[in-house]
């Protein structure tokens, strides 16, 4: 594993480079007690993305700018329109965790496992098996659990104005049973999993998943997704966070149908009260994050200091992130970056750019795992820290994955990140 950029730190991956004040060590053999990896959960489906008018909206009863889930029959019917008139753009395998897994394994080039239904019969030109074929071979999908119908359909359907309105068609994407969740490392889940229709399976599969982790005491990551789902009732999101989950993903929208504070940072801070760790993209604003980190050992910035809702917010921002029951005096660390050489020129996509995001945190918490199971001793490891990487360093690594999707068409990267880039200045990396 290692992480794009030239950095003239000993801060990258394999570990073969020993900690100097170690004693010399025998790395341990590459096998499953050695490694980490992270398992998802999502509702698999295929994203098709279309260019309507207004009229179009109206008619399939559609909410403009927001996501509903629609009956098999209207589907198809919105669908068949979609051919005949030639209104679809592109089609790309989906789902929120589905894109953020594959980011995942073709940024570290290693192993996640995705748990989600897939048809029994796959035909060759079918959704199931474009799916596949968009689906990084890094990403084991051995475990997921056969069904006779079709996988669902997210259609994204772009107004004139570049507004963006998702119908969703379930099919058979919520039929994932309980006893198909396997034992797992870490796990990353999405709020789209409780939206089911009431006796469909997925959201016990959801709850059996979370208890496997707090069985092995690993962390629970969860993106937000939208914000409709939270605003219907932020009490019961607040709970279920403060009771399951480690690390929250969210963007300014969905922070604010959660926390009611529209800024970003406080939403962040917010949020600390009831997770670990926060990742909370903003668009044009760039992205925040928000922890907790051993106070005796964080580490002050060495960059200006930022004014806001909380006064020289980044003051700490080069330390890293811990769970708070693992510090014994913990304190909030946070940090901000603007968007990535400004934003890019043209927005391509702003579909998955979030997802993009969590899939580099999600690498710096593994990285971190997979060092610490093979160099316990490291001075990396004198607490039990979360991330491998500082606040400052991972907001700098997320904002670089989300330009990338953001000036594409698909939500899923093709490539990794370049270790060398004419346009990326070399301070970028290492200031």
């Amino acid at each position: 594993m290692k992480f794009p950029g030239r950095r003239k730190s000993k801060h990258y991956f394999p570990v073969s480079s020993r900690d100097p004040l170690l004693q010399p060590v025998q790395l341990m053999k590459d096998d499953e007690n050695t490694r980490a990896y992270i398992v998802g959960i999502d509702q698999i489906l295929v994203d098709i993305e279309a260019n309507v008018d207004d009229d179009f909206i109206r008619r399939y009863q559609l909410s403009r700018g927001h996501s509903l889930v629609i009956e098999d029959d209207v589907a198809e019917e919105l669908y068949r329109e979609l051919i005949e008139r030639s209104l679809i753009t592109h089609e790309f395998a989906g789902g929120t965790i589905g894109n953020t897994l594959h980011n995942y394994s073709v940024l570290a080039d290693d192993r996640s496992v995705l748990l989600g239904t897939m048809c029994n019969n796959i035909r060759i030109g079918s959704y199931a098996y474009y799916y596949l074929c968009n689906t990084s071979s890094r990403m084991d999908l051995n475990y997921l659990q056969g069904v006779d119908g079709p996988i669902g359909r997210c259609f994204t359907l772009i107004s004139e104005n570049g507004e963006r309105t998702f119908a969703i068609s379930p099919r058979l994407m919520n039929q994932l049973r309980p006893e198909s969740i396997p034992e797992a490392s870490a796990l990353v889940l999405t709020a789209y999993l409780v939206r089911c229709k009431p006796g469909e399976p997925m959201p016990d599969a959801t709850m059996k998943a979370i208890e496997y982790a707090k069985k092995h005491d690993v962390p629970v990551i969860l993106t937000l997704g939208t914000k409709h789902v939270i605003a219907e009732d932020p009490q019961w999101w607040r709970d279920f966070l403060a009771e399951n989950v480690s690390v929250l993903a969210m963007n300014e929208e969905e922070a604010l149908a959660l926390t009611g504070l529209a800024d970003p940072l406080p939403a962040s801070d917010k949020a600390l009260d009831w997770v670990d760790l926060v990742l909370c993209t903003a668009g044009p604003a760039g992205l925040y994050m928000a922890g907790y980190s051993e106070k005796e050992f964080m580490r002050e910035t060495t960059h200006p200091l930022l004014p806001g809702a909380l006064a020289e917010f980044n003051r700490y921002e080069f330390s890293r992130a811990m769970r708070r029951k693992d510090c014994q005096d913990a304190a909030r660390v946070y940090s901000h970056i603007e968007p990535y050489m400004g934003g890019p020129d043209k927005i391509m996509n702003t579909n998955g750019a979030g997802d993009g995001a969590l899939s580099a945190l999600l690498h710096d918490i593994t990285a971190n795992s997979y060092h610490r199971m093979n160099i316990p001793n490291s001075s990396k490891h004198q607490r039990r820290y979360l991330t491998y990487s500082s606040l400052a360093q991972i907001c700098k690594y997320a904002n670089r994955v989300s330009y990338q999707v953001l000036i594409q068409h698909s939500p899923r990267l093709t490539k990794g990140l370049p270790d060398r880039e004419d346009s990326l200045e070399e301070s970028y990396w290492e200031r």
